[in-house]
């Protein structure tokens, strides 16, 4: 083939690789108002490399819509997002794919594409990159990390729920991101694949990776969360290190739900329990 007419690759700049510590997602003074109230309340939120952050807190409590918001997939009423350094508010789509990828509460698809298609289809961001070149070894990779690839060739739509689930995250592992945020990702999972998957979200952060994960479970954001926030009421209660944070007063307020909170007898890692009668 001659050499003007071989395809051309496209010319956008690309993520760098970050540096240990670099905040990859912030969000300053974020407000987000939908049906008439305000979800998110006036909340600064940062994302380091080498870091996993989980969101924790009750039903309602504004997890989803910020990290909706922290995607830039949610406008802000008022305050900012940036992502990589830069604000994300009129980036090209195009464009933040290659800074973040997004795992949803549910992965709906309207036709049976074969699993290891629909992890394909995160690698769209990258073609006619440099980076196009990667696109298999990071399937494989991505479907080995979630045990996906036993049932390569099935339709999505004739999998369990929590194959669906881990489907979707390997699509989302397979982009290959900086940005990793993620909606409740073991909710559908039992106990083994619970711990595979922040098991890979903590591989991703060691790796590089900014990850920020909303989770009921307080025992795995203890146990795999670097940071927690705690949002009530579309305000975040308190934010720090799983063994500052999570403390019975705190916890049972912004539950309202009286807990106890205990330390692991081998690991110290905090174990949160509701207080019975007996």
């Amino acid at each position: 083939m001659l050499p003007s007419l071989l395809p051309r690759r496209r010319s956008r700049a690309l993520p760098p690789d970050p540096s240990p510590g670099d905040v990859l997602a912030e969000a300053r003074g974020l407000r987000v108002r939908l049906g008439g109230r305000h979800v998110v309340d006036g909340v600064d939120l940062r994302a380091r490399s080498g870091e996993v952050v989980a969101l924790v807190g009750p039903n309602g409590a504004g997890k989803s819509t910020l990290l909706a918001a922290l995607a830039a997939d949610l406008a802000p009423a008022a305050g900012e997002v940036r992502i990589g350094g830069r604000p994300a508010a009129g980036r090209p789509a195009a464009e933040l794919a290659l800074w973040r990828a997004v795992l949803p509460q549910a992965s709906v698809l309207s036709f049976p594409f074969p699993v290891e298609d629909v992890v394909r289809m995160g690698r769209a961001p990258w073609a006619g990159t440099p980076r196009e070149d990667e696109d298999e070894a990071e399937v494989r990779a991505a479907m080995a990390a979630t045990e996906t690839a036993a049932f390569a060739a099935r339709p999505f739509s004739a999998l369990s729920g929590g194959e669906r689930a881990r489907v979707a995250l390997a699509r989302v592992l397979a982009q290959r991101t900086p940005l990793l945020l993620l909606d409740e990702p073991t909710a559908a999972l039992d106990l083994r694949h619970q711990e595979l998957v922040l098991g890979v979200c903590r591989a991703r952060a060691a790796a590089g990776a900014a990850v920020v994960v909303v989770l009921h479970d307080l025992g795995l954001a203890a146990a795999h969360a670097d940071r927690v926030a705690v949002l009530r009421d579309g305000r975040i209660a308190a934010e720090g290190a799983p063994g500052e944070v999570f403390r019975d007063e705190l916890l049972s307020d912004v539950y309202r739900q009286p807990v106890e909170v205990l330390s692991h007898p081998r690991t110290g890692i905090p174990l949160v329990v509701p207080k019975r009668e007996s």
